[in-house]
């Protein structure tokens, strides 16, 4: 049986040029999946009274919150990001004729595209070293990826054993609060991890070597003597790449300093501006092998285990992947440009 009652404004139309075209209102109720009824009402409203649309989308409730309440709202958010829904309801309610609860508070916020979600937690960036940011972006603006694939890139990251995700939700009733199935247990400090170094550049990934103690300044000069300096000997014979650190203090060291000065005329060490771990591709790699150790059917149950794991989930990582992330360089440099040096959404 064809449904009844009122059309939208695209079907009654479809039945008055149905109708107009010669076909019978059983034909055309038949075509629309309309009742022969209705056909028949809509067509006969055409003829007397001229009506061409619904009136469907004048039923319903008014909206108690209209385009300049919308307005309204929007600038309170605006205002204050962070604000509770009871602490919006009530600013919004002052100097208003007609109040709204928190319901239509919620609902309102819903129809205009905003959700309440956790913050992008990003480092704190000093004035200095925005202007810092804002200058290394500025002076490579121009180089394109042909530029960066002369560029390889290192760091340092450290892989917990266990984990405590805050973002675990159960379901549970209200004294099932001790229940073992409800229970999320902790390890002091995460059971202990593992602390890796790693380079990669757009040709190939570089070496991963484990860290079994704090890295100071002995210890990396062990890494660039021994990783560094045979991979971009290897990979830039032609003396024209440039090597990747951040401003951690052991890669600040005077030693470290001095040594990459004797090897100045085999490879560049680029200058890199203070927190901007946004412009280091390599930190998404880390974040590779994280989702990695994370999906992994049986978890490490020790050091050795994970260790052994992030190793074999580094050398696994595909071309595709670190080559993707070396091409996006040009995109991180204009988005440091157009936030001035702040953050970026890298």
């Amino acid at each position: 049986m064809g449904k009844k009652g009122d059309l939208s404004n695209f079907e009654h139309g479809m039945v008055v040029g149905a109708r107009r075209a010669g076909l019978s209102i059983s034909q055309s109720a038949q075509l629309l999946g309309c009742s022969r009824t209705t056909i028949s009402r809509v067509y006969k409203e055409w003829c007397e009274k001229g009506k061409t649309s619904s009136m469907r989308q004048s039923c319903g409730r008014k909206c108690l919150v209209d385009a300049r309440g919308q307005r309204r709202m929007g600038r309170l958010i605006q205002a204050d990001r962070r604000a509770t829904l009871t602490e919006i309801t009530t600013r919004y309610n002052r100097g208003m004729q007609q109040s709204i609860c928190e319901a239509t508070t919620c609902t309102t916020l819903r129809r205009m595209g905003y959700n309440s979600r956790r913050p992008h937690r990003v480092p704190l960036i000093s004035t200095t070293n925005r202007k810092k940011r804002l200058q290394f972006a500025r002076a490579h603006q121009n180089w394109t990826v042909e530029d960066w694939k002369n560029v390889a890139w290192s760091d340092e990251s450290r892989f917990l054993l266990r984990h405590s995700d805050g973002r675990v939700r159960i379901w549970r009733k209200q004294n099932e609060n001790m229940d073992p199935s409800c229970l999320v247990t902790t390890v002091q400090a995460g059971g202990g991890g593992v602390m890796v170094w790693g380079m990669f550049s757009w040709h190939t990934l570089g070496p991963l070597v484990p860290i079994g103690h704090c890295l100071n300044a002995t210890a990396y000069l062990s890494i660039v003597s021994d990783h560094v300096h045979p991979f971009m000997t290897t990979m830039y014979p032609s003396s024209d790449g440039y090597i990747q650190q951040d401003n951690a203090p052991c890669h600040k060291a005077r030693i470290i300093s001095n040594w990459f000065l004797e090897h100045d005329n085999e490879f560049t060490v680029l200058k890199w501006p203070p927190q901007s771990p946004d412009l280091n591709p390599i930190e998404h790699l880390w974040d590779v092998v994280e989702r990695e150790l994370r999906a992994l059917d049986v978890h490490p149950t020790n050091l050795y285990k994970l260790q052994d794991a992030i190793l074999s989930i580094w050398a696994n990582i595909s071309k595709e992947c670190f080559q993707h992330l070396v091409e996006s360089m040009p995109r991180r440099i204009k988005a440091v440009l157009k936030a001035k040096g702040g953050q970026t959404q890298y």
